[in-house]
């Protein structure tokens, strides 16, 4: 049989008892599936009751087949061997004592047929960009994002028959992305991959939009999915407005009804009162309208009925996935304006931005480079948080700065009264008008911090930052679309449209760099700071 992955009426729910999945039924076969849903849909969690890392409450899973699973946050011992990390430390042992002329039984077993694995393994580290680590290095060696490529060369290595990848590039360079989108395109086998990596979702053969608990599916990749999901949001939308119009109708007929009938009970008590017709006639002409008046309004009730039926089946397949529309009129900078200056700068990482860098107007920098080249070390020098070697750093305008780790909110305050902090100067009515537009509406604002999903705790700390008084008009944001799902990079890009100061982005996300108006590139390369393109990095 060929191998797949069969979900059977599962069942899961939170810690609080709300629940994600209701009976869902759902099978991924042979091929590369791209999972797609809005943060807090269930992606992960999905992927984990696949690889048996969590327990259904009810329903069934089966995977034919053995799975391999890269999970969104990675942590490996420091102290581990590269070839530990990979698996493979006892058959690599094993085989350099039979080489070295120990012939003992337990070798050959631990060994099995694997007699070229230590080539296997040197072969996969280079096809994921790792040659240059070796075997006998310790994991506490490698970077961030070339820990990531190690568990999925370890993963690789396995040869499983179903590959569950979460979020897979984050914190990977641009280097480091292609060496994995490589991998991905030659995957044989069972995959199915959770990522708001755009150039990766393009590799999938088809899309499993996760949404309310339930799995559409959608043949091709992520842009065929797009296209695909235009036009049914176009005919949602067109069937609202018929829907809309259908029940305007109905209620216009069932008011013209009631009119008539209206005008046929005051005839028959006028001809009553004027007793122009027999008693029993006019009995019988009472109880016939009364039928037939009881029939019409229950004939227009039943269609009124249908026709609201009807629109709420074509609201509820029209999405709401909000986009963030603010205006933000203080952070304006002009052209001329000297925003940010640096000169013959030294970072405490050895970074260089040799002679100077000078930062003019509303323009919109783009910072990449390789994983540790610097780039979070020149954005902290930046906003004040370390003191440069050499050299000097001078802001001239209001700054902030949101990190990676999106420490800047207070995870037992509530995300009004995290703005608060950062404008204190604005009444509890005003925060709460102006975070509305960022999509925390009503009871939402007053939602603790520590209780939001990646996308909303990301929301909120863009609001905070844009919302602070002064104003920014230099705003830098580290690897911003980090555990972003599609959705909250698009509620992103449409924000920093609105915003009209200077912008600092560090990222290896291409498209999404691109689609915010990047006026310069900039690349840490080698300890220096250059001028670049995009096509020159991409």
């Amino acid at each position: 049989m060929p191998t797949s992955i069969s979900c059977t009426s599962l069942a899961f729910s939170w810690p609080d008892g709300s629940p994600l999945f209701e009976g869902l039924d759902v099978t991924f076969g042979p091929g590369r599936t791209g999972l797609v849903g809005v943060n807090g849909s269930g992606k992960s969690t999905l992927l984990k009751l696949i690889a048996g890392e969590l327990t259904p409450a009810e329903g069934v899973v089966r995977v034919s087949g053995e799975v391999g699973h890269l999970p969104q946050n990675i942590t490996l011992d420091t102290g581990l061997r590269i070839d530990e990390a990979l698996g493979i430390a006892a058959k690599r042992a094993a085989l350099h004592a039979i080489e070295a002329g120990d012939v003992a039984e337990e070798h050959f077993e631990t060994l099995g047929d694997d007699w070229d694995v230590e080539e296997r393994a040197l072969a996969m580290l280079g096809q994921l960009g790792l040659g240059h680590i070796g075997l006998d290095r310790t994991a506490g060696e490698v970077s961030g994002g070339e820990s990531v490529l190690l568990r999925l060369a370890a993963l690789l290595l396995r040869r499983p028959d179903v590959l569950l990848l979460d979020e897979p590039t984050n914190n990977l360079d641009l280097y480091a992305r292609r060496r994995l989108h490589e991998a991905v395109a030659s995957w044989p086998g069972v995959m199915v991959v959770v990522s708001h990596d755009r150039e990766l979702l393009d590799l999938v053969d088809q899309i499993a939009d996760l949404r309310a608990g339930e799995v559409t599916w959608f043949g091709g990749n992520y842009s065929a999915y797009e296209v695909a999901l235009t036009a049914e949001q176009d005919a949602a939308e067109r069937m609202v407005r018929v829907a809309e119009a259908d029940l305007r109708k109905q209620k216009r007929e069932l008011v013209d009804a009631q009119v008539k009938l209206a005008r046929r009970k005051r005839y028959g008590q006028k001809m009553s009162e004027q007793k122009r017709e027999p008693k029993i006639v006019m009995g019988l002409r009472k109880r016939a309208a009364q039928e037939s008046a009881g029939k019409h309004r229950i004939l227009h009730e039943g269609r009124l009925a249908e026709a609201r039926e009807r629109l709420d089946e074509a609201v509820d397949a029209v999405r709401d996935d909000d986009e963030i529309r603010v205006d933000l009129p203080y952070t304006a900078v002009p052209p001329g304006r000297s925003v940010l200056t640096l000169r013959d700068l030294e970072l405490a990482h050895g970074t260089r931005v040799s002679g100077g860098l000078d930062l003019h107007g509303p323009e919109r920098i783009a910072l990449i480079g390789r994983n540790g080249a610097g780039k979070t070390t020149l954005l902290r020098t930046i906003a004040g948080e370390l003191d440069p070697v050499a050299g000097e750093v001078t802001v001239h305008v209001p700054l902030r700065f949101l990190p990676q780790r999106l420490d800047v909110l207070d995870g037992a305050l509530s995300v009004a009264e995290n703005v608060a902090r950062f404008a204190p100067g604005a009444t509890d009515n005003r925060i709460r008008a102006r975070l509305a537009r960022f999509l925390f509406r009503g009871a939402r604002a007053d939602q603790q911090a520590a209780t939001l999903s990646g996308g909303e705790r990301f929301r909120a700390a863009l609001a905070a930052l844009m919302l602070a008084e002064p104003a920014p008009q230099l705003l830098m944001l580290d690897e911003p679309t980090n555990n972003l799902d599609m959705a909250s990079v698009r509620q992103l890009t449409t924000a920093l449209e609105s915003y009209e100061g200077a912008l600092i982005v560090a990222g290896h996300d291409l498209p999404f760099l691109e689609s915010i108006g990047i006026t310069r590139w900039l690349l840490v390369r080698d300890g220096e700071l250059e001028e670049t393109t995009p096509e020159a990095v991409g």
